[in-house]
């Protein structure tokens, strides 16, 4: 199994936090939020590691190099001179994708098992399937409606009664999902996973378990107390 993960962002919630240091780089208990992905990702044999990267990108080459020292792969694919958003980001990275692959955001900390997302995802012919997790709006503003194990309306500007579920931050993509996407231009999730909803090829994989993030400072308080809990 291959991982994307979208560390490319500028994280301008975060303010001074981010204004020297990428966020995936925010130290969390003695090492780099990133690291702390990394080290769940290996837990399930996950080695395969393509990061984008765009802001203060230099910061995470440095530490993390090759991944060799970690016990893992890494390949890189740099932004360039714009910045190309998550999904603008994955299309550049083209080249070293497998024809199926996860993506996952930057800031995501994520108690979910991948194999059998891969496994549930292989039965079908769909483009791609999200984790899911029934939110309520509790952690974060819920933004998808499922219905029978599909994504039927993705994005807040749809936000009714029935929106109660939230992308967990992980989906399974084929690679020719990308294949309408314009090569360095801006590309939003939103617009990407709105456009696989219109075409009925986002299916939805519930989490029963909650996710962490370290998208506010809040945030980062939760995760830094949750972290602390289990590496007792």
């Amino acid at each position: 199994m291959q991982m994307v993960i979208l560390c490319g962002g500028l994280a301008t919630r975060l303010g001074a936090l981010t204004k020297e240091t990428p966020k995936s780089m925010i130290p969390i208990e003695g090492k780099p939020f990133l690291e702390h992905q990394i080290e769940i990702l290996k837990k399930q044999d996950i080695t395969d590691i393509i990061l984008c990267v765009g802001h203060l990108s230099e910061k995470i080459r440095e530490y993390f190099d090759d991944g060799q020292k970690f016990g893992i792969h890494i390949k890189y694919s740099q932004d360039g001179d714009k910045p190309l958003g998550p999904i603008g980001a994955l299309k550049k990275a083209e080249n070293l994708l497998d024809d199926i692959f996860f993506i996952m955001y930057g800031d995501s900390y994520l108690s979910v098992d991948f194999q059998n997302i891969y496994t549930s995802f292989l039965k079908n012919e769909k483009l791609a399937m999200m984790a899911v997790y029934k939110n309520k709006d509790k952690y974060d503003t819920s933004n998808l409606i499922v219905h029978k194990n599909q994504v039927v309306a993705y994005g807040k500007e749809h936000k009714t009664d029935e929106m109660v579920y939230i992308d967990y931050g992980t989906s399974i993509l084929r690679k020719k999902a990308l294949a309408s996407i314009p090569l360095s231009t801006f590309y939003s999730t939103g617009t990407f996973f709105s456009d696989l909803v219109k075409k009925q090829e986002l299916l939805a994989y519930e989490v029963k378990h909650r996710f962490y993030h370290i998208g506010t400072p809040q945030a980062i308080d939760e995760f830094t107390r949750y972290i602390k809990t289990i590496s007792r």
